[in-house]
């Protein structure tokens, strides 16, 4: 019995600590796609002749964090 309690504990705790880490690793995930992926495929896609998709999805991106930035 003790050890059933045991069990349960454990699985109570370490799913506390697992979302918690899921939790850090998805915000990891926005930074580094939106401060290193995100501009590089942006760059390649302007090297690559794509200007006419770059361009737009700049400025989507761009007044989508305006409004974000104006909201908080």
């Amino acid at each position: 019995m003790l050890t059933l309690l045991f069990i349960i504990c454990m699985f109570v705790v370490f799913g506390n600590v697992a979302g918690l880490a899921l939790r850090g690793a998805w915000g990891m995930t926005k930074i580094l796609v939106s401060l290193v992926f995100f501009p590089i495929i942006l760059i390649g896609m302007v090297f690559s002749g794509l200007l006419v998709l770059a361009l737009p999805a700049l400025i989507i991106i761009g007044a989508a964090a305006l409004a974000a930035k104006a909201s908080s």
